[in-house]
């Protein structure tokens, strides 16, 4: 059995990466809520083996179900994810929070079938991980200000899916520098309005609700937060340490 100290989701994916005794042609990456179905396993077991060695990496596309409903309006659908490369062509983004595969060597290419990502919690489990989520990228958008570690922005260089490129692009250039409140409202509307998000009927008013607004405006508070708690100090090791001791994660 392997074991390592977690610190967050990429380092720990990394490291499983560097040390596990991989030895198939293809890995994959599935997190514990997303279901491969039946169709979309055929598809796999069937082109896997057909494909030249000028493909590097697999794009799937994945839909969300949530309160049972498959939510399939308000951008949510497809969202297309690199989730299949070849052993030694691909590597996780270094990012507290909306990480992504990065390959190289080679083309991407996208294949279709019944990829799903099924929440089977409750809406308790449902915010309290948002909740979490929403200091992990406060952590990220505070990096940008202080530079506390080295970033990684390999997804910009268009080493992921084109859909990841766009949306890493629209958040830093155009989301992030909004005022402060406008953005998540902004976002909402977009998405439930613009993205015809209310033809989700009830499940999809509160999915919209909660994580098109309220998780976008909670992580903008955190930010606030916890840069107001450090506005103090000016040595980046210091802020460093203050903001792991605030939050609770292992920022060295």
């Amino acid at each position: 059995m392997l074991q390592n100290k977690f610190a967050n989701y990429a380092k720990q994916f990394q490291w499983a990466l560097d040390h596990a005794p991989i030895t198939a042609t293809w890995v994959m990456r599935l997190d514990a809520d997303e279901i491969i179905e039946s169709d979309l396993a055929e598809v796999i077991a069937k082109q896997l083996p057909t494909l030249g060695n000028d493909v590097a990496g697999i794009n799937l596309n994945r839909k969300h179900i949530f309160l049972g409903r498959w939510i399939r309006h308000g951008g949510r659908y497809p969202l297309v994810l690199l989730r299949i490369w070849r052993r030694g062509q691909g590597r996780i983004e270094n990012h507290w929070m909306d990480e992504h595969m990065i390959v190289w060597g080679g083309r991407v290419v996208t294949i279709d079938g019944g990829f799903a990502d099924h929440n089977l919690n409750d809406l308790t489990f449902f915010t309290d991980k948002h909740n979490k989520y929403a200091t992990r990228e406060a952590i990220d958008r505070l990096n940008k200000t202080f530079r506390l570690f080295t970033g990684d922005d390999a997804v910009l260089s268009g080493a992921s899916s084109p859909q990841a490129r766009l949306k890493r692009v629209l958040k830093e250039q155009v989301y992030n520098r909004l005022p402060s409140g406008v953005g998540p409202l902004a976002y909402f509307l977009w998405r439930y309005i613009g993205q015809r998000g209310f033809l989700d009927g009830r499940e999809g008013l509160i999915y919209h609700v909660l994580q098109g607004f309220w998780y976008r405006f909670l992580v903008e508070a955190k930010v606030r937060e916890l840069q107001r708690a450090v506005s103090h100090l000016r040595d980046p090791q210091e802020i460093k340490a203050e903001l792991a001791r605030l939050t609770g994660l292992a920022l060295d």
